[in-house]
């Protein structure tokens, strides 16, 4: 079978998007002997495609023609651009197929161009993406399986697949909803929903049409569902998998992973083997533990065994920007989670502690938290506010939570600074703004930390959850947890250390 690929032989085939996983696609389809044309409108990301080998073109002048596209034989789409873009509208109404990177990785593995096809293990959910691949991956090398994590954790698979030494037989591939929506061809070997929750439905039109992209990872041989989580546990009847099972923090019915007591037990590929203790789990907590439930059922469904899931599970640590505790000032904890990136995410880790003062803003994307003040609003000591969507958050405690002081970091050029004291805040009715016209970024968040400072008592936690997006202020969430960190070492340094 070769997977459609013979129709890139000799063909015109058109990139859409010059970033990491755009350029990654140049190689392969080259090998495949296509021609390609790369198209964006980032004039520095176009010229290292250039470097590569590739034609390129400047989007909006690709646009200008109504025909441009009829000498291509397909479209092979980075993730960022979703259904609606006018590019992939137009191959749309062209016939033109549209592959994304993770269709063409497929494909390609399928075909064996780069040796004898991988299992795939794909990760997919709202929220612990990442932290579940990388629990997956430690326990596959645990297990002593070639494997890497690829995907949306920022490694290409493709730059995997092409990779001779070392060959990873096995991929821990997160998957993001945009991913899988331009991958319908993908059939893992197990794939995991972990949850799901309001996020990128301006990207996907709908609730319904995200859920639908996320249940491609449910398509191969064993689909695994987190049955806590109200959406993905009601997803059974509607997986394509062969086999089905899920995971819970209660005690595991036939068919389930759970909790016993204090450890973890697997009742869906054994009778019932203690895989772990929970105290072997990091991060700790309900988030964590659902993570490496989940990580421990991919493992278990291409028969890794329990020694496997307990030693790569001691052994896993988690990543930068996740809950990662930044240090102790004037007996107040400091918390980096900015890849909180929606409501859901900023739960976890807002119930996570008993009294914080919130830090959170960004790009809400379709996204509502009324129901997340809500819950959480008996834990919030008070709440700072910047980004774009910050008025939105606002909005929702001043009427779900209007007793709890916020302050909104306003850095729009029109602002008035206000001269009202920190402790005078609380107990305040209405958000306070405090203006810093034209503050970049780092800046705006330096000021957001000495507020939340300022609000913060001995013993309570400043958590950094911003339960949006940062593309309004930041490069990313990593460069949004780096100014965090960063304004928590000038306010110690100002401070005393704990």
């Amino acid at each position: 079978m070769t997977y459609d690929l013979e129709r890139l032989r000799g063909a015109r085939v058109l990139v859409a998007g010059a970033g990491v996983s755009g350029r990654a696609t140049i190689a392969p389809l080259s090998h495949l002997g296509a021609h390609v044309t790369v198209t964006d409108r980032n004039a520095d990301a176009l010229a290292r495609c250039a470097e590569l080998g590739a034609d390129t073109v400047e989007l909006d002048r690709l646009l200008e023609d109504n025909s441009s596209l009829r000498d291509f034989a397909v479209v092979v789409t980075s993730p960022g651009f979703p259904p609606s873009a006018p590019l992939l509208s137009r191959a749309a109404g062209a016939a033109l197929p549209i592959w994304g990177d993770i269709e063409l990785s497929w494909r390609i593995d399928r075909a064996e161009i780069y040796g004898p096809a991988r299992r795939w293990l794909v990760v997919t959910g709202t929220n612990g993406k990442t932290t579940t691949t990388t629990m997956l991956h430690a326990i596959l090398e645990a297990a002593g399986i070639p494997s890497a994590a690829c995907g949306n954790i920022g490694l290409p698979v493709l730059d995997v697949l092409r990779r001779s030494e070392p060959r990873a037989d096995v991929l821990a591939v997160e998957l993001s909803s945009f991913q899988l929506h331009w991958a319908p061809s993908v059939r893992p070997d197990a794939g995991v929903i972990l949850n799901i929750a309001e996020d990128h439905l301006d990207w996907h039109g709908g609730i319904e049409n995200y859920i639908e992209a996320k249940l491609r990872a449910l398509t191969g041989t064993v689909g695994v569902l987190g049955l806590d989580d109200p959406i993905a546990g009601s997803l059974r009847d509607r997986s394509r998998a062969v086999f089905t099972v899920g995971f819970t923090l209660g005690y595991p019915d036939a068919g389930e992973l759970g909790i016993s007591g204090d450890v973890l037990v697997d009742r869906a590929f054994a009778d019932s083997a203690v895989l772990a203790s929970v105290d072997d789990v990091t991060p700790p907590g309900p988030a964590g533990l659902s993570d490496a439930l989940a990580a421990a059922a991919l493992a278990r469904a291409i028969d890794v065994p329990e020694s496997a899931v307990h030693d790569g599970l001691l052994r896993h640590r988690v990543g930068p920007h996740r809950a990662a505790p930044v240090g102790v000032v004037d007996q107040v904890h400091y918390i980096d989670d900015s890849k909180a990136t929606n409501p859901h995410a900023a739960r976890s880790s807002l119930l996570a502690h008993d009294r914080v003062v919130w830090i959170a803003g960004g790009l809400l994307k379709g996204a509502r938290v009324d129901d997340l003040v809500v819950e959480v609003a008996p834990r919030l000591s008070a709440v700072v506010l910047l980004g774009r969507d910050a008025g939105e958050i606002a909005d929702a405690l001043t009427r779900h939570a209007p007793e709890v002081p916020v302050v909104l970091v306003d850095t729009r050029d029109d602002g008035a600074m206000t001269s009202e004291l920190a402790g005078e805040a609380r107990g305040q009715a209405g958000p306070r703004r405090v203006a810093v016209p034209g503050a970049d970024a780092p800046t705006a968040m330096r000021v957001a930390v000495q507020e939340a400072a300022a609000l913060a008592r001995p013993g309570e936690a400043v958590l950094l959850a911003p339960a949006a997006a940062s593309l309004d202020m930041f490069a990313d969430y990593a460069q949004r947890g780096r100014s965090f960190v960063a304004a928590v070492e000038e306010l110690r340094r100002g401070g005393t250390e704990r």
